[in-house]
């Protein structure tokens, strides 16, 4: 399988999880409880450990620097088409949404669109080298199991 259907395909894995997941908040009321979303950090993990471990076992690639990047690459796909979901969520289904965010303890009060846009990225692309690096130090002496799909 080539690299980059690896990445797009656990891109939208991660992009999956994290909607379903609040969706599932929304359905259940819990949207409000902001602590809730630090789950977001796990689905995360799951797909850079997904990408990274169909790259070793598919590709065969023992590459620390390419692993990483497959890693590295799924999770920035992931977390850009989360944000670009937020927009269209907050755009054109409930912009009553961004006062569940300004209410929570996390963000502080007065906030726009754009503010938020830019602290997700910058919270995504921080969560998205860590959870590269951490499995990185676990791959790094992995050798791929031949003849077994993931």
């Amino acid at each position: 399988m080539s690299t980059n259907k690896i990445i797009f395909k656990n891109g939208l894995l991660i992009y999956s999880c994290i909607v379903a997941f609040f969706l599932l908040m929304k359905v259940l009321g819990l949207d409000n409880v902001s602590e809730l979303r630090f789950l977001n950090f796990l689905f995360v993990f799951y797909g850079v450990n997904r990408a990274i471990k169909q790259n070793i076992d598919l590709n065969e690639q023992e590459s620390y620097f390419n692993n990483f990047y497959v890693g590295f690459g799924s999770s920035v796909i992931g977390i850009a088409l989360t944000i670009i979901g937020l927009i269209v969520y907050v755009g054109f289904i409930d912009s009553s949404f961004m006062s569940v965010v300004e209410n929570s303890s996390l963000w502080g009060k007065k906030l726009s669109l754009e503010m938020v846009v830019f602290a997700l990225s910058i919270e995504g692309t921080a969560s998205s080298v860590m959870c590269s690096f951490i499995l990185m130090q676990y791959y790094k002496n992995y050798k791929p199991a031949t003849g077994v799909l993931t």
